[in-house]
């Protein structure tokens, strides 16, 4: 078993160890649900992993807003004062377990080899033959006017 672990969350990297918590940007995941994340490296007991197939089970705590940040800018002998401020959103998560497993390697040996049946399926209606409307003709050209000039005689 691993003792630590550097995962991918948001396109950062974290080192993490079980029972820890972080602070990462928001994720999509609801509050108190698990979820997997991306496991880059295992390393503990002098034996580091490159390519590990274990997984890393993190569950979301939280989802707090960070500190706020004060922006000012300011140009002297001009008048010129702006101030803006900003809160990262946020999602702590807690590390449960590092170790276990992946699941698509565990499922497939767990999946028996006999073919399912498939399901079968309504009748398929045939659909209604969408009519595009008829091409624009351009409009008749009115025949060009001539003047016939008075002959020279």
């Amino acid at each position: 078993m691993a003792d630590y672990a550097i995962i991918s969350l948001g396109g950062k990297q974290y080192r993490v160890r079980e029972g820890d918590r972080l602070l990462v940007d928001r994720l999509p995941t609801g509050e108190g649900k698990t979820f997997h994340p991306d496991v880059l490296f295992t390393g503990g007991n002098g034996k580091p992993n490159l390519s590990p197939r274990i997984q890393v089970t993190a569950k979301v705590v939280g989802s707090p807003l960070g500190k706020k940040i004060r922006i000012g800018k300011y140009k002297a002998k001009k008048g010129y004062r702006r101030h803006t401020g900003f809160r990262a959103k946020l999602t702590e998560i807690e590390i449960q377990s590092i170790g276990a497993r992946s699941s698509s390697s565990a499922a497939k040996k767990e999946e028996p080899k006999a073919a399912a049946k498939p399901k079968p399926r309504a009748a398929a209606k045939p659909r209604a033959a969408a009519k595009k409307p008829a091409a624009r003709k351009a409009p008749a050209r009115k025949p060009a006017t001539r003047t016939t000039s008075p002959e020279k005689n």
